[in-house]
């Protein structure tokens, strides 16, 4: 009978430790009574002898090494020199007889968890401590030898037998602290005991797997030994083939980089690829470069000093260099037997299908190889062994060539999800799907081939924003946020958020200029419903990327912020502020203060209230903490909706937010270290006064210039917003609702610290930033503006000493017409205090210039002239005209159209031809001229972009021209069927009166329908919708065209002598509706409402009228004999006649967008400009 010495056993494991010595026999009985006989005090004395005699043979303690307390380079030393089993002994010798530490002798060495002593890897060698210095004496030197003995003796038997132990090392660890001879007497019996025990146990389980094992281990010969010893070895990487796991026979070295086995990859390449198989790159040729000979010869060199080394096939080689198949096997209780034969048989399929998946020519087995792995992911409960087999390079390769070759949906569906799950628990997977850009292009394209699972796999492979953009992903990723959940299969992200990740990531990395390219498509009622459901994600991450992008759309299209508001789950936002990041906390405050820049103001107090009301904490309290520890350029932005929250109660009470909300409001202002901050200070002080567009702009300064007496600029950014809405019940309780929040935020604001805003704003305007001296300007315009409708308090004094030279300044100096009306604006808030009337002395004379010249267009400074001239002023000054230019045009006929756009002028003619003119400085300069009608241009009309002009002439057509910055090009012509008189566009029709009765409607696709056939139209106007018809009967209708309504305006009338008289001209004007008719002394002009035709004035003219131009304060009509008269609109009173020179009735006329210049086109062929001065 045969005892195997520990020499043998080390020399099994580690052959480079292999002693020639003789082997120790002893009588090893196979029965239990025999084996307890063993196990006795002489076997364990013989086996710790034989150790500590080994430990010596290595004379570490001649070497020179020096150790003071814990040196890593030596531990990495002797990690490098040395495999675990020896190490250990190693380093509890070099410890003994080196330490050089005066108050210790021996370090006690424990190697992390016991996975050491059960896979015998130096892998899981990673973390070496020192737990505890002893001291130098018999009870130390006692405890450490039973210490090293014992896990010697653990060594010895696992090493042997090869299988896992339960050992309780707890039990024998309890008297470690102490020191006393008898506690470590005590020690050492139980360390015997354990072992004994141990032992037995282990003899009784595994009773004829020991006999046998005992058996084979009989004295062997030398070279069966040596060959028995060598297989235990792994040949060099290098030197095995990735294809066929087998040692290179023939290698070959591709362009890649990379080696194969000759026939394998010519096999490889017979089959149709084109690319390496481990890089994914493509091959330039199908012929084979020659024999790495380099290698070949190191392989030969290798087999000489390894000559019984024999390399196991594909499934071998896992098994052998893998450990997680033996610890897949390991990991059931070893009483369950019927487990352990489940967990084995299962290992072996594994094995059969990864070989199948990488190594099958036969498409159909690599496809069902495909498939069992997937059903054992999901069956086994093993998944980080399952995880670590899988995750090889050449499996995941496999996993590829799947995906390009297979068309069986469930196939694919299946190896993207394993590909998915792989690559979300191991970065290595991802790293090999990434090398070959081929490789995220396949799965990208299967997921816009309507794979829609594939897109947690794209998430995962991270590519960059502006490969997705070129992918064209975006659609396919919007198609995924469209499906219901249950609609897709479960994977470790879930496909919505995932897509979520990816549409934030191309929004936050691509540019702006190729972002323009498809936001607009992006942003729909429907894709943002599908957003604002992440929202009320469970992941955190999920809702703030939700956040992000919804603040993206909102910043892209401000219309979308309504149906944001409408749709979203607010309380999930804020719950998610906890436990953000600083970034990420500001882009919520960001999102929200966005989202409140809603065009109604009841329904932005109602978002507010849901702001500070929902949520499990308070967010007035979390928006204030976070405010005192905030960036200086952040903090306007808190603070501003901080305020707003506060106000939601009455602002007279005293609030520490309001307080804190408005004192960061100030010193960002005055931070001159900051303008960021400056700049957004005293935006969102102009954000508070609460009034926005649709499209969440702030009208802050519409409003002011409306106060001004500047209508047009207001009611043109309405028209722009789209805005311009009848008076109902619903708008005038949300306008008292704005009137209301904008008293209350102006005393809050101008209250604080007695006006100390007026000094910090006035501040701002000294600045030599101009967006920060217009934002502060304009703050402070609204704020002392408002200080008419607020309570005395004293406040008008701060502000007039703080603001009213810097007015004053703007005031003279100021070149924009608006700037100076809004300086204005607040100038009148002064000249109401005798103060301010004393203070406004040595600049009155600049003053009154100015007004003289503002009074023409705003009311207001007509009444402030008033007041400072004390009502002397008169009132002849203030239609004066002065012509400019005249150009005779009479070659080419009548003027029949002239049109004004933005610089340019447009003339049309009655033999066709079309001029174009420039109306820079006081003259006019001709720059085109063309002649592609065959008869008269009877109208113009402009695009509402101002970028295309329709002309319409009697030769039954209407073209178009794009209009560029010095010509304008011809670019289609419309076939209209009949002759075109007064046309008007609008969007994507066209309205003009015909040869016969009615007015045609024609839409630029070809189709058209005639209105309102029983009348003969002689005039029309096309606005916001609805069509006016002038008639020659003197009936004016109203046509809504979206609806086809027709309502009478005005009746047909007759005089006494039963002659009818004719609607010559027609315009609509701030919501009043024009007309001119024939009466028996001259034309009467009547003003009527559009919203319920009552009439609201009338002028007569002794002279006969056919035209007609409105500014917002004067009303010019052209009459016979050249003459255009010149009406005070406000007064109907006549002011002026303005003679051009011709005899020629006045047919057309028009202003330019200033309203600064009146161009006439006469019957003789004269074009004449007239400025107001």
């Amino acid at each position: 009978m045969y005892i195997i010495s520990f020499r043998q056993s080390l020399a099994i494991f580690h052959p480079q430790y292999s002693f020639a010595s003789s082997v120790y026999s002893n009588h090893f009985s196979h029965n239990l009574s025999a084996s307890l006989n063993i196990i006795s005090n002489n076997c364990i004395a013989y086996i710790i002898g034989t150790a500590i005699k080994i430990i010596d043979s290595f004379n570490i303690g001649k070497q020179k090494i020096k150790i003071i307390g814990f040196k890593r380079s030596v531990v990495t030393f002797l990690l490098e020199l040395l495999e675990p089993l020896s190490l250990f002994l190693v380093l509890i010798r070099v410890l003994e007889q080196n330490c050089t530490c005066k108050n210790c002798r021996v370090y006690i060495l424990y190697f992390e968890g016991h996975v050491l002593f059960t896979t015998l890897s130096l892998r899981t060698l990673k973390t070496l401590c020192i737990i505890s210095c002893i001291n130098s004496n018999s009870a130390a030197e006692l405890h450490i030898k039973y210490v090293v003995f014992y896990h010697i003796t653990l060594i010895i038997l696992r090493c042997y037998f090869k299988d896992r132990l339960s050992l309780r090392l707890g039990l024998l660890m309890k008297t470690i602290g102490s020191t006393e001879e008898s506690s470590w007497a005590r020690f050492g019996s139980l360390l015997f005991w354990e072992v004994a025990r141990v032992f037995c146990v282990f003899l009784v389980r595994n009773n004829e797997r020991i006999t046998g094992s005992i058996k084979a281990r009989q004295p062997l010969k030398p070279e069966a030994r040596t060959s028995r010893i060598t297989r235990r070895q792994a040949a060099p990487k290098d030197f095995v083939c990735p294809v066929t796991g087998n040692i290179f026979d023939d290698p070959v070295t591709l362009e890649t980089g990379q080696t194969y086995e000759r026939k394998a990859i010519q096999e490889w390449i017979d089959r149709g690829n084109s690319t390496c198989p481990i890089t994914r790159q493509k091959l330039d040729g199908a012929q084979l470069p020659k024999t790495n000979y380099v290698l070949k010869r190191l392989i030969a060199s290798w087999r000489e000093q390894n000559p019984s080394f024999a390399i196991t096939q594909f499934d071998n080689q896992y098994q052998e260099s893998d450990p997680n198949f033996n610890s897949m096997t390991r990991s059931v209780s070893p009483d369950s037997v019927i487990g352990q034969v489940n967990i084995d048989s299962s290992v072996v399929e594994l094995r059969v299908a990864i070989k199948n998946l990488c190594m099958s020519e036969i498409l159909k087995e690599s496809e069902m190889a495909v498939l069992w792995i997937e059903r054992f992911w999901h069956e086994a409960d093993i998944k980080l062994d399952v995880q670590s087999i899988l995750s090889k390079p050449p499996i995941i390769n496999g996993f590829v060539e799947i995906l390009f070759h297979s068309v069986d949906e469930g196939v694919l569906r299946a190896t993207v999800f394993l590909l998915s799950e792989l690559g979300y628990r191991d970065d290595g997977v991802v790293q090999t799907l990434t090398r070959v850009d081929s490789d995220v292009e396949c799965v990208v394209a299967l997921f816009k081939r309507g794979f829609l699972e594939a897109v947690v796999l794209v998430y995962l492979l991270r590519p960059s924003a502006m490969i997705l953009i070129d992918m064209d992903i975006v659609d396919s990723l919007l198609s995924v946020l469209g499906v219901k959940e249950d609609e897709l299969i479960t994977m470790c992200i879930k496909p919505k958020s995932a897509s979520l990740f990816l549409l934030g990531q191309i929004l936050a990395s691509a540019e702006e200029s190729t972002l323009s390219g498809f936001m607009r498509g992006l942003v729909s009622e429907e894709v943002i419903g599908n957003i604002v459901t992440s929202l009320e994600a469970e992941w955190q991450e999920e809702r703030l990327e939700a956040v992000g992008i919804l603040l993206r759309f909102m910043q892209e299209d401000g219309h979308c912020r309504n149906v944001i508001a409408d749709k979203a789950e607010l309380a999930p936002v804020l719950e998610s502020f906890f436990g953000a990041t600083d970034d990420e906390r500001f882009q919520i405050v960001y999102f929200l203060s966005e989202l409140v820049k809603l065009n109604k103001r009841t329904f932005n107090e109602q978002v507010l209230h849901i702001i500070k009301d929902e949520g499990r904490f308070s967010t007035m309290h979390t928006l204030l903490v976070y405010l005192q520890t905030a960036p200086p350029e952040q903090c306007p932005i808190v603070a501003g909706l901080l305020l707003q929250l506060d106000i939601l109660v009455e602002p007279r009470k005293t609030s520490i937010y309001r307080e804190e909300a408005i004192g960061s409001l100030i010193s960002c202002i005055k931070n001159t270290d900051s303008p960021a901050a400056q700049i957004a200070a005293a935006e969102t002080i102009v954000a508070l006064q609460g009034r926005f567009s649709h499209s969440g702009m702030p009208l802050a300064r519409a409003f002011l210039l409306k106060s001004a007496g500047l209508d047009k600029k207001y009611k043109s950014i309405l028209r722009k917003e789209k805005l311009h809405r009848s008076p109902s019940e619903e708008i005038l309780e949300d306008e008292k609702a704005a009137e209301e929040w904008e008293r209350k935020m102006a005393y809050v604001l101008v209250s604080h610290e007695f006006g100390l805003l007026f000094q910090a704003l006035a501040e701002g305007l000294k600045s030599r930033y101009a967006e920060l001296c217009s934002a502060c300007f304009l703050s402070a315009t609204w704020l002392v503006h408002m200080i008419d409708v607020l309570p005395d308090t004293g406040i008008r004094g701060t502000a007039r000493l703080c603001l009213l030279k810097r007015f004053v300044s703007i005031f003279k100096s100021a070149k924009d017409t608006e700037d100076r009306a809004l300086s204005m604006l607040a100038l009148r808030c002064f000249i109401r205090d005798p103060d301010g009337l004393r203070d406004l002395k040595t600049s009155m004379k600049d003053i009154l210039k100015g007004l003289r010249e503002l009074k023409k267009s705003s009311s207001v400074a007509f009444e402030m002239l008033k007041v400072l001239s004390e009502g002397k002023d008169s009132s002849s000054d203030i239609w004066n005209h002065k012509e400019l230019v005249q150009e005779d045009c009479s070659v080419n006929g009548e003027v029949l159209s002239i049109l004004c756009s933005k610089d340019k002028i447009f003339s049309g003619h009655s033999d066709g031809t079309i001029k174009v003119w420039s109306s820079k400085g006081e003259t006019l300069h001709f720059i085109q001229e063309t002649r592609q009608h065959t008869k008269a241009v009877t109208s113009l009309a402009v695009s509402h972009l101002g970028d295309k002009l329709y002309s319409g002439s009697l030769d039954r057509t209407v073209m178009a021209w794009s209009i560029g910055n010095e010509w304008m090009q011809f670019e289609q012509v419309y076939d209209m069927k009949d002759q075109v008189n007064n046309l008007a566009v609008a969007n994507s029709i066209s309205c003009f009166i015909p040869q016969g009765p009615g007015i045609k409607v024609h839409s630029w696709n070809g189709a058209s329908k005639l209105l309102n056939s029983k009348k003969s139209v002689k005039c029309l106007a096309l606005v916001h919708g609805k069509l006016y018809c002038g008639c020659q009967d003197n009936s004016i209708q109203e046509i809504d065209l979206a609806t086809g309504t027709l309502s009478i305006v005005q009746s047909n009338s007759r005089n006494f002598m039963s002659k009818i008289n004719p609607i010559y001209a027609l315009q609509v004007s701030d919501e009043q509706l024009h007309s001119v008719s024939s009466s028996v002394d001259g034309s009467t002009l009547k003003i009527c409402s559009t919203s319920n035709y009552n009439m609201i004035g009338s002028l007569t003219s002794a002279l006969e009228v056919r035209s007609m131009a409105i500014s917002s304060g004067i009303i010019y009509l052209g009459c016979k004999g050249g003459i255009v008269e010149v009406w005070c609109r406000k007064k109907l009173e006549r002011k002026e006649t303005l003679q051009t020179g011709t005899s020629g009735k006045v047919l057309c006329m028009a202003l330019n967008d200033e309203e600064e210049i009146l161009l006439v086109g006469t019957a003789d062929g004269k074009i004449q400009a007239w400025k107001l001065s």
